[in-house]
């Protein structure tokens, strides 16, 4: 795995709570070797956002802001749900 792949990795395991601890780390286990550079970039945003924010939008407690809502965060959350996508 290269760097970049194996940091995002750490950081998606080292979050600020437990719940984005497993939301962040078990995508990223499932699938941040087969993101495009691209998706690495979007995943990597979404990371510098406040973990509490991020599980509002995952859990559904407060709607996606638009400017997110990215194929990347589509997957991490039909992840998060067991593979139904979400639109």
């Amino acid at each position: 795995m290269d760097p970049r792949r194996r940091r995002l990795l750490f950081r998606s395991w080292h979050r600020g709570i437990r719940e984005m601890d497993l939301v962040y780390g078990r995508f990223a286990d499932a699938h941040i070797a087969a993101l495009s550079d691209a998706e690495l970039d979007d995943y990597e945003r979404l990371l510098e956002l406040r973990d509490q924010q991020v599980f509002e939008w995952v859990s559904g407690a407060q709607p996606l802001l638009p400017e997110y809502d990215t194929p990347v965060f589509r997957r991490l959350l039909a992840f998060q749900n067991g593979g139904a996508v979400q639109k």
